[in-house]
């Protein structure tokens, strides 16, 4: 089956699934998936744009609204992960995933899906070493601090994951494995990307828990987004006997949605032929959740999952087949999920705009009926609880910290214990974001909603291109060619048609009274949300 690929959407659905169609009409190419790897903004009023970590300039209200309010539908079945620009309180609703809107399914935190056969996984935010080991306790109204840390990884969705023994087909990041720039033409990256030498040359660009597990999945895709900018690699994975057969990822990190960029990928991935064409849960996944539920932890309290160390009874959760039969036996051997999306929120109406609407920390019907049904902990009932009864410490109470479960240590020091997922160097990409005090006061920031007619981009076609069935790479700078023609190995077919007229370029690296900010920068992501294509090109 034929499956696209995109990097950060940043709530430009309409252009997305307008770019596919395109790409139907004009090459008869007509995707059975799409998978978004992070930054997709499920934006669906004012609230949930200030719950986005963008400074407000850059708040819009983009297309998603349309889809969550029925007066649009998806064309193809959307899969996507959360990234570090996202309407948190949102995704924050469906912590085990759930859909958005129909035909659009977030995998959660964590999660692992089928679809035709293919088994689908992913992970959810970028990494940050001071918040990994915490549990997810930040709910709405966020402030400076919890607006960030609700969308870093936490260590329990890594260990959950870890746990997984069936192979992985389709593995999807938003910040890429730490390393995995050693697998690719690095030469090439850093002509594109000088700004990244320190990181790539100190080995520190990127996320460690990703990296961990790109090890231990061992998927035959891996997807990522995060920096901008288009990357290939071929990563062969080295055997733990001489039974086990060789393994290899072909890892692509996808550049961001912006016209006349290269920003979907289409690969054809084998499938069952018999499957049907819904979205599937994942029964081994499905048990993983059950063994790990009692680790659910939502304190700030920082704790290390078990481990074979002599500090905890017990530290296999990975689940026998007995369990994944059990699975199958709850569902009656029907692994369909249900299209049981419901609104939760209020959507946005041009006529009607509500900038004063205040962000409410929301407990989905969707999340409810999973937990009942698998016997889980609804991680949002469960701090709804503990603000109820005082018991509990998130950012809706001051309290002391709860004691750790025995099943976890907070003594234990972090195996990560060094913030390296940002980049030190500077970054013309990134968001300025003040670190000391923030960029506004959440509760009266401003709304800009965009046009409700964006200006038609579809005159230009350069946004798609056509995966070869190998994607090999060598490992070293030797290599001379850049990324495209590494993705061109095999012949591969490039959609691409310039427009006759290019948009002046410019660079942002300063404020308005031309200081450099480099003391502000704490995202990569500046020239996403900029009206121009600020890519500097060589």
């Amino acid at each position: 089956m034929k499956v696209a690929v995109a990097g950060c959407c940043h709530g430009a659905l309409d252009k997305m699934y307008e770019t596919l169609e395109l790409l139907q009409r004009r090459h008869n190419v007509r995707p059975d998936l799409l998978l978004c790897c992070g930054d997709f903004q499920a934006v669906r009023n004012e609230a949930d744009l200030r719950c986005m970590a963008v400074p407000a300039k850059y708040r819009h209200m983009q297309t998603f609204y349309r889809y969550y309010s029925g007066e649009k539908k998806a064309p193809v079945l959307t899969v996507f992960i959360g990234g570090n620009h996202e309407a948190s309180n949102h995704l924050q609703e469906l912590p085990y995933g759930g859909w958005v809107a129909p035909n659009i399914y977030y995998l959660g935190y964590a999660g692992v899906v089928r679809f035709r056969g293919v088994r689908i996984g992913g992970i959810s935010g970028i990494f940050k070493s001071h918040d990994y080991r915490k549990g997810h306790f930040e709910c709405p109204p966020y402030n400076q601090q919890t607006i960030r840390s609700a969308y870093h990884v936490r260590n329990i969705e890594v260990f959950k994951l870890k746990q997984l023994k069936r192979p992985i087909d389709i593995f999807m990041s938003h910040d890429w494995p730490r390393s995995i720039y050693h697998y690719g033409n690095k030469k090439q990256l850093l002509k594109m990307k000088s700004f990244f030498r320190q990181e790539v040359e100190s080995n520190t660009l990127g996320s460690p828990a990703a990296s961990e597990l790109l090890q231990h999945l061992k998927p035959t895709y891996w997807f990522s987004a995060h920096l901008h900018v288009k990357f290939a690699a071929f990563m062969q994975h080295e055997t733990n006997s001489k039974e086990e057969l060789p393994k290899a990822t072909k890892f692509l990190a996808l550049d961001k949605c912006l016209p006349h960029r290269d920003f979907l990928q289409i690969i054809d991935v084998e499938h069952d032929p018999n499957a049907g064409d819904s979205l599937e849960y994942d029964a081994e996944w499905i048990a993983v959740l059950k063994a790990t539920n009692s680790l659910v932890n939502v304190t700030q309290s920082s704790w290390n999952m078990p481990e074979k160390n002599g500090l905890h009874a017990k530290w296999d959760y990975s689940v026998t087949e007995e369990a994944i039969k059990e699975v199958l036996e709850e569902l009656n051997h029907d692994l369909k999920i249900p299209c049981n999306f419901t609104l939760t929120a209020a959507c946005y109406d041009p006529s009607k705009p509500q900038k004063n609407m205040q962000a409410v920390h929301t407990i989905n019907p969707q999340t409810t009926e999973f937990c009942a049904q698998f016997g889980l902990t609804d991680i949002n009932d469960r701090i709804q609880q503990a603000k109820e009864e005082g018991s509990g410490r998130g950012e809706c109470e001051e309290e002391e910290e709860e004691e750790m479960d025995s099943t976890g240590s907070a003594e234990e020091p972090s195996e990560y214990n060094t913030d390296n997922s940002g980049l030190s160097s500077f970054n013309p990409d990134e968001i300025m974001l003040d670190d000391e005090g923030g960029d506004e006061d959440l509760s009266t920031c401003s709304v800009d909603p965009s046009p409700d007619h964006p200006p038609e981009f579809s005159t230009s076609f350069s946004d798609i291109r056509i995966m070869p069935d190998s994607m090999v790479v060598s490992s070293d700078d030797a290599m001379d060619s850049n990324n495209e023609e590494l993705e061109k190995s095999g012949g591969s077919k490039e959609v691409e048609e310039k427009s006759s007229s290019e948009r002046s370029l410019k660079r942002i690296g300063g404020d308005e009274n031309g200081n450099s900010g480099i003391k502000k920068i704490k995202r990569r992501n500046q020239a996403i949300y900029a009206a121009e294509d600020e890519e500097k090109t060589d």
